[in-house]
């Protein structure tokens, strides 16, 4: 039988090493896990008392590429970044864009008028402003506190 001797300083330095890939995975977009990532637009809710605003960050896309649909409690947003195709005969192309369909669902926190919902598409910023429905807006609700008999 062989004895090995354990050295707690090797499996450290191993942890550390696997933290380093981590990052380094996440940093460079031209990373070979990260082309397979299904990428998703970032999004910012702000609920007020008469309506949810939402803003996504969709960068170059266009209108027409995307589709939107609202429910009376959630936000549904999917569409395609499409490449665009350019050779060269002698030179080489290198590309860190990242093309293809993405999908997201946004659960919403509160009911909406899904029929009155506004929106404005400037600069790669989507705005949503999906007002509240009534029943939502004026939604008061009466906690009682029943004091344990002793």
């Amino acid at each position: 039988m062989t004895v090995v001797r354990w050295n707690p300083w090797r499996e450290i330095d191993t942890l550390q090493r696997q933290i380093n890939n981590l990052f380094e995975e996440t940093i460079t977009p031209s990373g070979s896990v990260e082309r397979n990532l299904v990428r998703v637009p970032a999004a910012e809710l702000q609920e007020t008392d008469d309506a949810i605003h939402l803003k996504l960050e969709l960068p170059g896309m266009s209108a027409k590429d995307l589709d939107i649909q609202v429910t009376e409690d959630a936000v549904h947003i999917s569409g395609e970044r499409k490449s665009e195709t350019k050779t060269e005969q002698k030179g080489t192309i290198k590309s860190e864009f990242y093309y293809g369909q993405f999908q997201r669902i946004i659960p919403l926190s509160a009911r909406v008028q899904n029929t009155k919902v506004t929106a404005e598409y400037k600069d790669g910023i989507l705005n949503l402003t999906l007002p509240k429905a009534d029943k939502e807006r004026n939604k008061v609700v009466k906690v009682n506190l029943e004091q344990p008999t002793a």
